[in-house]
């Protein structure tokens, strides 16, 4: 059944009939009582299009993905990321829309052109760099938005929801240190992007504290792939003085480690320890009862869910105050780590 087939049952215009289900104010409570009655006895279910229309709303958000080869939206916590949002969207009868980016037009020229199309009610920007110019953009042309991450060096107020980086890679550093562990290593991603550039403060800081000099030698950053983590792994034990720890940015980089471990004929966590960021993705799961690896563990799914929700609020009520949201990374101890081997 259609919304004007369910109007001449009911004997009512269509506009009336779908205020009565969108909820307008000026329908009588008796009136939408009613419809909804109605549509319940004939299954009738508003298409996305048709609430659109009554609402002067597009009911989608937007998910732009640039598929650069030097772009951390390559990495697989995407898809996760977009099965949280997602879940939220179609409780709140949201679409979504995703428009890949394949190099022939730039990130604004998309960005202006779903704006200008009406096509989504906002969007979600994926992958922060420092200072991005995305996020001056959107507010420009006043398509409302959630970063997921933050951006070092934008100075204007936007929504945003992001693990705290700097602090999970402290904790992590720090557990290493109390270990005893001296010669500690950095896996990271792109040095560009927001959350590497916090994760190596965060590093830094705990080898600062601690009176420990940064060595340049232990650090390298680049896409998070596993071959990346076994090709700089098998570097840092390669040297003179070798590490005996590794911080990881992703479990990706850490499979790529513990490869390069074994490949050795050493043992993560007797003679080297690893540290790693864990997304806790639906596909790749740290252990079942004990953790393989030690890990700062965040949910992405549910950061998905919840920077859904905060969109959904802030295009229901456009003059509200922006929100952020911080969330603390918990660090879970696995087999992967152990005190420094004796020299």
């Amino acid at each position: 059944m259609n919304l004007k087939e369910l109007s001449q049952n009911l004997g009512l215009s269509q506009t009336t009939v779908s205020r009565a289900l969108n909820g307008y104010p000026e329908v009588s409570e008796a009136t939408r009582i009613r419809v909804q009655t109605a549509a319940q006895q004939y299954n009738y279910t508003p298409s996305t299009r048709a609430k659109g229309l009554a609402t002067g709303k597009a009911l989608a958000i937007g998910h732009v993905i640039p598929m650069a080869s030097k772009h951390e939206m390559v990495n697989p916590i995407f898809g996760d990321f977009i099965a949280g949002a997602g879940e939220t969207y179609a409780r709140h009868g949201y679409e979504m829309i995703l428009s890949i980016m394949d190099g022939s037009n730039d990130e604004a020229t998309v960005y202006r052109g779903l704006k200008s199309r009406r096509a989504v009610d906002g969007v979600v920007v994926h992958g922060p760099r420092m200072e991005d110019p995305r996020i001056p953009l959107l507010q420009e042309i006043g398509l409302p938005f959630v970063v997921h991450g933050r951006a070092s060096g934008v100075s204007t107020p936007y929504s945003w929801l992001d693990v705290n980086n700097r602090r999970a890679f402290q904790r992590a550093t720090d557990f290493l240190i109390d270990l005893g562990h001296r010669r500690i290593a950095l896996l990271n991603g792109l040095e560009e992007m927001d959350f590497a550039h916090r994760r190596r403060r965060g590093f830094e800081d705990a080898l600062s504290a601690h009176g420990f000099s940064i060595d340049p030698t232990l650090m390298a950053s680049d896409e998070m792939t596993e071959d990346f983590g076994y090709r700089r792994t098998k570097q840092f034990l390669d040297q003179s003085s070798p590490a005996t720890a590794i911080v990881c940015s992703s479990m990706i980089l850490a499979l790529g480690a513990r490869r390069a471990i074994e490949e050795r004929g050493i043992v993560m966590g007797r003679d080297v320890s690893v540290v790693t960021h864990d997304d806790n993705l639906s596909y790749l799961q740290n252990g079942v009862d004990v953790p393989i690896f030690t890990a700062t563990r965040s949910s992405v799914r549910e950061a998905g869910r919840r920077a859904a929700e905060m969109l959904l609020d802030q295009i229901a009520h456009p003059k509200a105050p922006l929100t952020t949201t911080l969330l603390e990374a918990e660090l879970m101890v696995g087999q992967s780590t152990g005190p420094a081997p004796s020299s």
